[in-house]
């Protein structure tokens, strides 16, 4: 399995860091396992488990983006995730929902996607898109 994350390439590195935080949490909260087990230091200080599958962190336009959305709902075994402006910019889920209902799927502008699958159907998926900061 592989799991590759995709920014739109002029976020600020806040936004950044938001949008990562918020595909993380999202597609975590959908796959078992997608913790390891607890560990300790050497000094016997126990630290939380983490995601055990490398995430690549790759950048594509707003336009890329929405046309990887759509290929990648549609591959057999692949889970898409998007975070998309309609959720950046609602103060809470209910009024994300609201806007959402009312936004046509060709207008969602996507901030970034988590994409989780079979490796080569997300390689495929994502092998033309550069890696950031690269």
């Amino acid at each position: 399995m592989k799991i590759v994350l995709v920014l739109r390439t002029d976020l600020t590195p806040a936004l950044a860091a938001n949008a990562a935080v918020v595909l993380g949490l999202a597609l975590g909260g959908r796959l078992d396992g997608s913790v390891a087990a607890d560990g300790a230091d050497a000094s016997g200080v126990l630290h939380a488990g983490l995601n055990p599958v490398p995430v690549p962190t790759l950048v594509a336009s707003g336009p890329e983006l929405h046309e990887l959305h759509e290929r990648a709902a549609a591959a057999a075994d692949v889970t898409v995730v998007g975070f998309n402006e309609v959720a950046r910019r609602s103060r809470t889920y209910p009024e994300y929902e609201q806007a959402l209902a009312q936004t046509a799927a060709q207008d969602v502008e996507y901030v970034g996607l988590i994409v989780h699958g079979p490796r080569n159907r997300v390689t495929k998926l994502t092998k033309r898109l550069a890696l950031m900061g690269a």
